[in-house]
């Protein structure tokens, strides 16, 4: 006697080729999720802060003052354009401010503020600041987009040494 072959059932090619499409799926929201949580630089360099006041430490490099903050994707991020000038005056007391100092900044007036930065104009990919009780003013680079949706009317600023 032999044994006839139990014929296999056959599944729809359509049936496999969802779950693979959905496995995927899954998988990619999961690695999407767990970046955003770990705020790796990709994900979160495009997404503004949504701190009250932001802290940045400022140094000299090259000649002028520049700053990192690797939660932005930044490195070197230099001040250009009357930005540099600003930032002179408002370290003028703080002792070897060239190796670094803390800047804090905010959009809205916190304790003891040292300078109001008033919006003057967009210009570039930048905007245009000027201190409240001076002519002296600064363009300030996109990078403030990694901070700010949109470029604040007023900018509050305090720069303290590191120590």
């Amino acid at each position: 006697m032999s044994e006839e072959p139990v014929p296999q059932q056959i599944k729809p090619a359509h049936t496999n080729w969802i779950r693979v499409s959905l496995l995927a799926l899954g998988l990619i929201l999961i690695g999407v999720g767990i970046a955003w949580q770990l705020k790796l630089p990709h994900f979160a360099s495009g997404l503004p802060r949504e701190n009250a006041i932001m802290v940045i430490a400022p140094y000299r490099h090259q000649g002028t003052w520049v700053f990192d903050d690797s939660s932005a994707g930044l490195v070197e991020e230099p001040f250009v354009a009357g930005v540099p000038e600003m930032i002179d005056v408002i370290v003028k007391d703080i002792p070897d401010a060239e190796a670094g100092f803390r800047l804090l900044f905010s959009a809205k007036p916190f304790p003891q503020y040292q300078k109001k930065l008033v919006w003057l104009r967009g210009e570039g990919d930048g905007n245009y600041y000027r201190f409240s009780d001076s002519e002296m003013e600064g363009w300030i680079c996109p990078a403030m987009f990694k901070y700010y949706k949109t470029a604040p009317k007023e900018l509050y600023v305090k720069a303290e040494p590191l120590k």
